[in-house]
């Protein structure tokens, strides 16, 4: 393994000798394994290991970004110097730049976030057994056809960022799941559904049984789907959906969009874009969660923010461009990889849970459609013209009745999210803490 520390450091100082007036590092080196079982026998085994190296340099105002995956002393060198040639030939952009130094993070402990699992990389065994266990139970669920695949992973990285203002700082995590897609039915009449988990401590994993029991009786669940009516009917987005609705209130307050002009939220700051009882909140320090970080792709601390309060949308989510632009701060929000430059994007993200249950909500709408699926997305990004097409279950005097596939919902963002009602059953552990949501009087285009 190598010391990400030092590999920085080498490439700052490559960088520097190259030409460069400035310049920032992302690292990441790893192991990712994955196992599929197939009809009680192993389909795929990968195994990959390996290290990233992105370099981002300035000549001025102009900038570059390459990337390798030789760590190298020629290799860094050659980098270093393909950067700065590339740079010297770039547009300027006069929003690009580091951070100022005393915009950095001090404090880059992350022991408290728990975002590494010292516990020993589970054998090949152990992930066969997971994979064939969850594929099992699917089968044994009755009226389950065929299980399209049963898989089982385990990933640790370490990800390490620096910048020629002296910031050097990185951390590990771990990422354990299992999955199962299990398929009900045989040709047209073909239904498939899916159950899986994902932790970054292994002890805190469903069991493989479990998962693959929930994706066998959610497919068998489907059988027989037919399409809806065509007409205008209340729309519960189940808790595994949901969030998508609240990814497009975040995609529109995202710097980058607002920097353009290109977003149907451009003009809503500081008015009321959810309920007034309901607030979006951003908390990149929740432990045990894939997405908790104390600092930035540009090296600023991370804090706690609410995008949305009491209904009203308190602020943009920039990174050190897109404030520039814009003539703002930045809310530490910058996401890179190791070929591209930095931009904006949020993480771990709650919605205000509701005091109903589901249950509730599916009581209270009276005739409606349930969804449990999502496919293909036209969303526009000036107006929030929505339309998605959907699959699930029909709801008749507060029960649901059967299930459906087959039909497009439609409606637009603004008024959507203005009347969302939540349920109560978000899951904690999840990076989108948002729970199912019913949404009153969408278009349904079915039969």
């Amino acid at each position: 393994m190598h010391d990400l520390s030092r590999l920085s450091q080498a490439l700052l100082d490559a960088a520097k000798q190259a030409g460069a007036d400035a310049a920032d590092v992302l690292t990441v080196q790893g192991t990712a394994v994955e196992f599929d079982v197939r009809e009680g026998k192993l389909e795929q085994a990968e195994r990959s290991e390996g290290i990233d190296l992105g370099l981002r340099v300035f000549i001025g105002q102009k900038q570059a970004c390459i990337s390798s995956s030789d760590s190298s002393d020629r290799a860094i060198s050659e980098m270093a110097e393909r950067a700065v040639a590339m740079a010297k030939v770039a547009p300027a952009d006069p929003y690009a730049g580091l951070a100022d130094r005393a915009q950095l993070a001090t404090n880059t402990d992350v022991a408290n976030l728990e975002l590494h699992d010292p516990s020993p990389e589970p054998s090949a065994k152990t992930l066969q057994d997971d994979a064939q266990a969850a594929e099992e139970a699917a089968r044994a669920i009755n009226g389950v056809a065929q299980v399209q695949s049963a898989s089982a992973s385990y990933s640790a990285r370490d990800i390490h960022v620096a910048n020629s203002l002296g910031f050097n700082a990185g951390y590990a995590r771990t990422d354990r799941s299992i999955s199962c897609v299990a398929i009900s039915g045989t040709g047209l009449e073909m239904e498939r559904d899916y159950d899986f988990d994902a932790r970054i401590f292994q002890n805190e994993l469903r069991s493989a049984a479990d998962i693959g029991r929930v994706a066998g009786e959610r497919c068998v669940e489907r059988t027989g789907a037919r399409q809806p009516a065509t007409g205008t009917y209340p729309v519960l987005f189940d808790e595994r959906i949901s969030s998508s609705l609240i990814s497009h209130l975040l995609s529109a307050v995202n710097g980058a969009g607002i920097a353009r002009g290109s977003s149907w939220l451009r003009d809503a700051l500081g008015q009321q874009v959810l309920p007034q009882h309901l607030s979006i909140t951003e908390n990149p320090h929740r432990a045990r969660v894939s997405g908790s970080r104390v600092f930035d792709a540009e090296g600023l601390p991370t804090k706690q923010r609410a995008i949305v309060e009491a209904g009203t949308l308190t602020g943009w989510t920039l990174d050190l461009a897109t404030a520039r632009q814009l003539g703002l701060e930045s809310t530490a929000n910058a996401m890179r990889g190791t070929s591209s430059p930095p931009r904006p994007g949020t993480t771990n993200i709650s919605l205000t849970q509701g005091t109903q249950s589901r249950g509730d909500l599916i009581r209270d709408m009276g005739t409606g459609l349930l969804v449990t699926s999502m496919i293909g997305s036209t969303i526009n990004p000036n107006t929030g013209d929505y339309s998605r097409g959907a699959s699930g279950f029909w709801v008749e005097n507060g029960e649901i009745a059967y299930p459906v596939n087959e039909c497009t919902i439609a409606g637009n963002l603004k008024a959507m999210l203005g009347t969302i009602v939540p349920a109560n059953d978000a899951h904690a552990h999840l990076n989108y803490v948002v729970p199912s949501l019913l949404v009153d009087g969408m278009t349904l285009a079915g039969a």
